[in-house]
C-alpha cells in the first residue's frame, strides 16, 4: 500500500510539472484596454487574476503572442505601466500597483543580526543601501486630507536608494507654466525650484515624501508622494484669492544680480500698458528704447540702435522666426500684437551662444500660449488702431489656438503732422498672427506660429509704397529624461518692399525687392550636475535675396525693365556652451560657436584690378558660377564668455567678452523716413561684418529688492561696416560694390539704471553716455571719408536720458509719465557756395560734422482700471494720454534748398504738437 501511495504522488507531481511547462498562451489583441486583455487570458487558460480595474485607466495596448509563457505575456503587457504581478499559486495571479509583493526577506535584511534603524523608505540613513519597502501606507491626522500619489513601479532586480522625480508646475486655470516656484519635501529637508518653463526635477529617497509648493500669490499644494522608481508628476497650482491689501508677485527678483550673462533686459508686455506712448498703443519696442544703451535715430526713424550699432545689426526673433522690420508707420507703431506678445528678452552684451548672425543685439520675442481650458480674449479700440486677440481651447488641458489681428482705420494723424506733403498723404497697416500649442504628452510639446504684416502708405499723390513681413515657425520640444531636453525648430521669414509710381508723365513703374530665409535648428540642454549645465546645437540657414527689379506700369510707360540678379547664401553654425557654477559666489557662462557662410551661385562676380579704386573702369573681368556653386566662404570661431561674482547676496560684479560675425547687410539711404533700405549678402567683393565687445558692470539691489541699481560700461570694435560713397546710387545698382565702402567702427559708453519695482510709485530712470564712430580710410581720396579719421555715425547720440514713472492712487487709478532727452543726431551742413562755369554750387562740411537740435519730449497718461469683481463679463481698462505734452517741435532731419540764389535750411518734424488719445481695453 505504501508503494502505491508513493507512485500516485510521483504521478501527480509529474502531471503538475507537465501542466506548468506546457500551459503556454497564444492570442493577440489590437488597441484593447488592459482589463479586456486580462479577461481574454482568463478565458483561454486556467489563470485567474485579482486586481482593481481603476489601476489601468484608459491605456490601450496591442499585443501578439504565440506559445508564450505567462511571465513573457505579463512582462510585455505591463512594461509601460506601474503594475507588478505575483503568482500566488498554480492558477492565481495577484496584481499590485507600484509596489512588489515579497514572499521572503532578503538574506541580509537584518544585516547579520544588527538592529537597523530605517525611516519609512526602507533605506538605512547611514549608508543608503536599498532594501525592500515594507511599511503601512498611513498618514498622520494632519495629513489625512492630503492626496497620495504613487510614482513608478518597484523593480526588485534594480533597487536604488534614490530616484528622480520630475515634471512641470502649471497654473490650474490657464495651464501656463510657473517658474521659480519652490517645491519643498518637508519630511526630508529637501527642495528645488522650477525653471522658467515650469520644469523641475529632484532626487528623492524611495518611500513616502511629503511635497509642498510655496509661491507668493499662489495656493500651497501638498501631496504625499510614494516613490517606487523614477517618474513624472505634474503639479497644478491655483491662484490665491485671499483678500489682502496688496499682493505682489516677484519672480526672478534677484535675476539682475545673480545671472551670469551681462547686458540683458526683459520686458513683460502686460507691464507696458501703464506707459504713455503715442496714440495710446502698447509698444514693447518703444519701451525698450527707454532702457540704457537702446535708442533710435529720431522720432519716426525705422529701426533700433543698440550700443552704437547700425539698425541692421539687431536680430528680431518671434518664436524663433526672424522679423526683418518689426514696425509700422515709420517706426511709430510696433508690428507686434501686444496682446499676443508675452515678453521680449533683449541681449545687448554677451549674446548667448545659441544666437548668431547679428553684431549688436538679439530681441527674443515670445508669444503667449493659449488657454487650454476656456475661451478667452483681449481687445482694444483707439483713435487710430483696433486690436484683438482670442484664445481658443482645442483639446482641454492639452492644446489651444491663439488668433490675433490689428489694423489702422484712420488717416487723421497724418493730416495733423507739421509737414505739408505728409498732411496730404495717407497710410494704413495691419498684422495678423496665429499660433497653435499642443502638449502632446509629458515629454513632447509642439508650438507652431504664423505671422504676416502689411503697410501701405502714400507720401505723395503719385506714389504708393508698401512693405510686408512674413514669418512662420514650428518648434518641437522633447524631454529625453530628467537631465536632457532639446528640440527642433524649422522657420521661414520673408520681407518685401515695393513702390508703385503713377504720375502724369510716361514714367510709371512698379519697383520691388525682397529677402527670404529658411532655417533649421537642432538644440539640446544637458544638466550634467549641479555645477554644469551644457547647451549645444547646430543650425543651418539658406538666404535668398532679390536685390530689386523695376517694370513699366501700364502700356504707355517708357520705363525699361531692369532686374538685378538674385543672390543666395548659406549660413551654418555649431555651438556648445556651459553654465559653470564654480562656487556659491562665482559662476561662468562660457561658450564657443563656429560660424560659417558660403555665397552661392548662380552668379556673375566682377573682378577688379588690385591697387586702384574700385569702379567700372577698374573692372578687369567676370567670374561665372553655376547654381549652388560656392562663390566665396567666410567664417570662424565666436567666443561667448561671461562671469559673475557675488560680493554679497544682493551685489555682484559681472564681466564679459564676445565676438560676432554678420553676413547680411543693409544698404541705407540715410535721409529718408521711407523703409527702402535694401539687403545685400556678403560675396567675393563685400566681406562680412565682424565685432568684438567687452563689458564690465556692477549690479546692486536695495531694501528687499525694491530698488535695482546697475552701472555697466562697454567697449565695442567692428570691422568691415558698410557705408555709401558720396552721391551713391544704391537702388537697382548691379555693381553695388562700386558704390559702398567698408570701414571700421568703435563704440563705447556707460549705462546707468535705477529701477523701483514696488510701491505706489514705481518705474525707472535710465541714463546712457555713449559714442559711436566710424572710419573709412583708403589710399585713394574717392574711397576716403573725412580724411580717413573716425567721425560720428548717423546714430551717435552722446547723452540719452529716460524717465518712466507710474503712481498708483488706488488699485484702479494711476498716473503715468514718460520723459525722454537725447543729444541731437549728426548731420552734414552746407558751409559755403562757389561758382564754376557760371553755375552756383554748394560746398558741404565734413560728413556728420554738425548736429540737429537736442530732442526732448514729455508724455502723460491716466490709467483707469475697471472694477475688480470676480464674476463679470470682462475686465476693462482705459488709457487717456497726451503724447508730447510740451508741444516740442523736435526735428527728425534738416535739409537744404536753394531759392532765388539763396540756400535755406529746413527741418522735418513728425509730431510738432501735443497728440491726445484715448484707448479702451477689455479682457474676457
Amino acid at each position: 500500500m505504501r508503494y502505491k501511495i508513493l507512485a500516485l504522488t510521483l504521478f501527480l507531481a509529474h502531471a503538475l510539472t507537465f501542466a506548468q511547462t506546457t500551459n503556454t498562451l497564444t492570442f493577440s489583441a489590437q488597441d484593447s484596454d488592459i482589463e479586456s486583455v486580462i479577461k481574454q487570458i482568463e478565458s483561454l487558460s486556467p489563470y485567474r487574476f485579482y486586481f482593481i480595474s481603476q489601476w489601468f485607466g484608459s491605456k490601450k495596448v496591442s499585443v501578439d503572442f504565440a506559445d508564450a509563457s505567462l511571465d513573457e505575456v505579463l512582462t510585455e503587457l505591463f512594461k509601460e505601466t506601474d503594475i507588478n504581478y505575483y503568482q500566488l499559486n498554480e492558477n492565481e495571479v495577484v496584481l499590485s500597483k507600484n509596489n512588489t509583493i515579497y514572499d521572503s526577506l532578503p538574506e541580509d535584511f537584518f544585516q547579520k543580526g544588527t538592529p537597523v534603524v530605517t525611516d519609512d523608505t526602507g533605506v538605512d540613513p547611514e549608508n543608503e543601501s536599498p532594501t525592500p519597502i515594507f511599511y503601512a501606507d498611513e498618514t498622520s491626522t494632519e495629513e489625512e486630507q492630503i492626496e497620495t500619489i504613487r510614482i513608478g513601479r518597484e523593480n526588485r532586480q534594480d533597487r536604488q536608494a534614490r530616484y528622480t522625480l520630475s515634471g512641470y508646475v502649471r497654473n490650474e486655470k490657464t495651464n501656463e507654466p510657473i517658474g521659480d516656484i519652490a517645491i519643498v519635501v518637508t519630511n526630508r529637508g529637501l527642495g528645488t525650484v522650477s525653471d522658467e518653463n515650469g520644469y523641475y526635477q529632484i532626487s528623492l529617497p524611495a518611500g513616502r515624501n511629503l511635497l509642498e509648493t510655496r509661491f507668493i500669490g499662489m495656493k500651497s499644494v501638498k501631496k504625499n508622494v510614494i516613490v517606487y522608481n523614477s517618474g513624472q508628476l505634474d503639479i497644478f497650482v491655483g491662484e490665491s484669492v485671499q483678500q489682502l491689501s496688496e499682493v505682489i508677485l516677484e519672480a526672478d527678483k534677484k535675476k539682475n544680480v545673480e545671472e551670469e550673462v551681462t547686458g540683458t533686459e526683459i520686458i513683460d508686455s502686460e507691464e507696458t500698458k501703464d506707459i504713455p506712448l503715442v496714440l495710446g498703443e502698447r509698444n514693447v519696442l518703444q519701451v525698450a528704447t527707454t532702457l540704457p544703451g537702446i535708442s533710435t535715430a529720431g522720432e519716426g526713424a525705422l529701426g533700433i540702435n543698440v550700443r552704437g550699432g547700425k539698425t541692421d545689426q539687431n536680430l528680431f526673433l518671434m518664436d524663433n522666426a526672424v522679423v526683418y522690420n518689426p514696425t509700422h508707420f515709420f517706426g511709430i507703431f510696433q508690428a507686434l500684437n501686444p496682446f499676443v506678445t508675452k515678453s521680449v528678452e533683449i541681449y545687448k552684451g554677451n549674446i548667448p551662444v545659441e544666437f548668431a548672425g547679428r553684431l549688436s543685439s538679439v530681441f527674443d520675442i515670445q508669444t503667449i500660449d493659449g488657454n487650454t481650458d476656456k475661451f478667452a480674449g483681449e481687445a482694444s479700440i483707439g483713435p487710430v488702431t483696433a486690436n484683438i486677440a482670442l484664445e481658443v481651447p482645442i483639446k482641454e488641458g492639452k492644446s489651444s489656438l491663439v488668433l490675433g489681428g490689428r489694423g489702422a482705420y484712420s488717416d487723421w494723424i497724418l493730416r495733423s503732422l507739421d509737414d505739408e506733403d505728409l498732411s496730404n498723404s495717407e497710410a494704413s497697416f495691419y498684422d495678423v498672427i496665429i499660433n497653435y500649442t499642443d502638449r502632446i504628452n509629458e515629454n513632447n510639446r509642439l508650438k507652431a506660429t504664423a505671422y504676416y504684416s502689411r503697410d501701405n502708405f502714400s507720401i505723395t499723390s503719385d506714389s504708393l509704397f508698401g512693405y510686408s513681413n512674413r514669418a512662420a515657425s514650428v518648434e518641437w520640444k522633447h524631454t529625453f529624461n530628467e537631465r536632457n531636453n532639446g528640440g527642433l525648430v524649422l522657420s521661414n521669414s520673408r520681407y518685401a518692399f515695393d513702390i508703385e509710381f503713377d504720375g502724369e508723365s510716361n514714367t510709371d513703374f512698379d519697383l520691388g525687392y525682397s529677402v527670404e530665409e529658411t532655417e533649421l535648428k537642432l538644440y539640446n540642454n544637458f544638466r550634467y550636475s549641479d555645477k554644469h549645465t551644457f547647451k549645444y546645437g547646430i543650425a543651418a540657414k539658406l538666404y535668398t535675396v532679390n536685390p530689386g527689379s523695376i517694370d513699366p506700369l501700364g502700356p504707355d510707360s517708357a520705363i525699361n525693365p531692369i532686374t538685378v540678379p538674385e543672390e543666395k547664401g548659406f549660413e551654418g553654425g555649431i555651438y556648445i556652451g556651459d553654465n559653470f557654477t564654480i562656487s556659491e559666489k562665482f559662476a561662468i557662462n562660457a561658450g564657443v560657436r563656429y560660424s560659417f557662410f558660403a555665397a552661392l551661385g548662380p552668379s556673375e562676380q566682377r573682378v577688379y584690378a588690385e591697387g586702384v579704386p574700385r569702379n567700372q573702369g577698374s573692372q578687369i573681368g567676370t567670374e561665372t558660377f553655376d547654381n549652388n556653386e560656392v562663390i566665396e566662404t567666410y567664417g570662424g570661431p565666436e567666443l561667448r564668455l561671461s562671469a559673475r561674482y557675488l560680493i554679497t547676496p544682493d551685489f555682484s560684479i559681472k564681466a564679459s567678452v564676445n565676438n560676432m560675425y554678420q553676413y547680411i547687410h543693409t544698404l541705407s539711404n540715410t535721409t529718408t523716413v521711407s523703409p527702402i533700405d535694401t539687403w545685400k549678402l556678403s560675396d567675393s567683393n563685400i566681406k562680412p561684418q565682424t565685432s568684438q565687445q567687452a563689458t564690465l558692470g556692477f549690479f546692486k539691489n536695495f531694501e528687499d529688492d525694491m530698488f535695482e541699481v546697475s552701472l555697466e560700461g562697454f567697449y565695442k570694435r567692428s570691422q568691415d561696416v558698410l557705408d555709401f560713397k558720396t552721391g551713391a546710387q544704391l537702388l537697382l545698382n548691379q555693381q553695388i560694390e562700386t558704390e559702398v565702402l567698408q570701414g571700421d567702427g568703435r563704440a563705447y559708453g556707460v549705462e546707468f539704471l535705477l529701477r523701483k519695482n514696488r510701491g505706489k510709485l514705481n518705474g525707472w530712470l535710465g541714463y546712457t553716455y555713449s559714442r559711436s564712430k566710424i572710419r573709412f580710410d583708403s589710399p585713394f581720396p574717392e574711397e576716403r571719408i573725412n580724411g580717413g579719421v573716425f567721425f560720428p555715425s548717423n546714430y551717435d547720440r552722446p547723452h540719452d536720458v529716460s524717465l518712466i514713472a507710474n503712481y498708483k492712487f488706488t488699485r484702479r487709478y494711476s498716473l503715468s509719465l514718460n520723459f525722454a532727452y537725447q543729444t541731437g543726431r549728426p548731420v552734414t551742413y552746407p558751409i559755403g557756395q562757389f561758382n564754376f562755369n557760371n553755375a552756383e554750387y554748394v560746398f558741404y562740411s565734413n560728413r556728420n560734422e554738425f548736429r540737429i537740435p537736442d530732442y526732448y519730449r514729455l508724455d502723460l497718461g491716466v490709467n483707469i482700471e475697471g472694477n475688480h469683481k470676480i464674476k463679470k463679463l470682462a475686465h476693462s481698462f482705459w488709457t487717456i494720454s497726451v503724447y508730447n505734452v510740451l508741444g516740442r517741435n523736435n526735428p527728425y532731419s534738416v535739409f537744404f534748398v536753394t531759392e532765388a540764389g539763396e540756400v535755406r535750411a529746413l527741418q522735418s518734424s513728425i509730431f510738432a504738437i501735443p497728440i491726445p488719445s484715448i484707448t479702451y481695453n477689455f479682457k474676457f
